[in-house]
C-alpha cells in the first residue's frame, strides 16, 4: 500500500511539472464558465442579427433563456472536454516506455500491478476532481441567473456522464497496456466509442450500450427515463473492472 502511495504522489507531481494539471483545469472551468455564458448571451446576438436576417426573409423568435439552456450547452461541450481529457493524458503510460522511468522503478523492486494501480486511480481521481469542477461552475452560475430546478435528474444524469468517463479511462489504461504507442492508444479508445456510436444507431441495443450514458440532456429534460440507465450503468462499471484487470495482467507480461 506504501508503495502504491508513493506511486500516485510521483505522478501527480509529474502531472503538476509537466502543466498537465494546469491545462486540464484551465480547460474544464472554461466550459464550466461558456455554458451559461452561450446560453445567456445567444438571445442577445439573435435580437441584434434579427434586422439583417429579417432583410433576408427570416424571421427571428427570440425566448428568454433558462437554466435548461445551460446545461444542454453543458452536454454539448462535455464530449469536448473528455475528449482533451483523453488527448493531454492518453500519454500516461507510453511517454515513460520511451524515457525508460518505468523500467528503472520496476528494477528497485517496485511491482508491476501497482504501477497500474497508480496511474489508474490518479487517472480517476484527474478525471473526476475536472468534472466537478466544471459541473460545480456551470450549476452555481445557473442557480444565481435562472433555477436549476427546472431540470430533473440533473444529480443522476451528471453521474451517467462521469460514469462514461471512467469507462474511457478502463479503455484507456487496458490499450496502453497493450500498445507502446501514444497515438495507436489514442486510435484504439477512439475506435472503440466510434464502434459503439455506430452501434447506438440500432435501436434495439442503445440502452445496454456505455454510450448511452451520455444522453443526458435528454434526461434532464424528460424525454427518457432514469430506469432505462440500468443496463448501461451495470455493462459500463463490469466493462471498467474488466479492462483494469486485464491491463494487470497484460503488463505482468508485457516487454519493456
Amino acid at each position: 500500500m506504501r508503495a502504491t502511495i508513493v506511486c500516485i504522489k510521483k505522478e501527480m507531481t509529474e502531472q503538476v511539472r509537466s502543466g498537465r494539471l494546469v491545462i486540464l483545469g484551465m480547460v474544464f472551468v472554461l466550459f464550466g464558465i461558456m455554458n451559461p455564458a452561450v446560453a445567456k448571451l445567444t438571445p442577445w446576438l439573435l435580437t441584434a442579427m434579427a434586422d439583417t436576417m429579417a432583410e433576408t426573409g427570416m424571421t427571428v423568435t427570440v425566448s428568454d433563456p433558462t437554466a435548461l439552456d445551460s446545461w444542454a450547452q453543458f452536454y454539448k461541450n462535455i464530449p469536448m472536454a473528455l475528449i482533451v481529457f483523453v488527448l493531454v493524458e492518453g500519454a500516461i503510460f507510453t511517454r515513460e516506455y520511451t524515457s525508460g522511468t518505468m523500467i528503472l522503478s520496476l528494477t528497485k523492486g517496485l511491482k508491476r500491478y501497482k504501477v497500474v494501480v497508480s496511474k489508474a486511480l490518479i487517472l480517476i481521481l484527474l478525471w473526476t476532481a475536472c468534472f466537478i469542477l466544471c459541473f460545480g461552475i456551470t450549476y452555481a452560475y445557473n442557480e444565481y441567473y435562472w433555477d436549476n430546478s427546472v431540470a430533473g435528474s440533473l444529480a443522476f444524469s451528471a453521474f451517467c456522464w462521469w460514469l462514461f468517463g471512467i469507462f474511457v479511462i478502463g479503455l484507456l489504461v487496458l490499450f496502453s497496456a497493450v500498445l507502446r504507442s501514444g497515438m495507436a492508444v489514442l486510435g484504439a479508445c477512439g475506435a472503440v466509442v466510434f464502434a459503439m456510436s455506430l452501434a447506438n444507431m440500432a435501436k434495439k441495443i442503445t440502452e445496454v450500450l456505455p454510450i448511452y450514458l451520455t444522453e443526458g440532456q435528454a434526461l434532464i429534460c424528460g424525454r427518457v427515463e432514469k430506469g432505462s440507465f440500468t443496463a448501461a450503468i451495470a455493462i459500463s462499471i463490469a466493462i471498467s473492472f474488466i479492462c483494469m484487470a486485464a491491463a494487470v495482467l497484460v503488463f505482468n507480461r508485457k516487454q519493456l
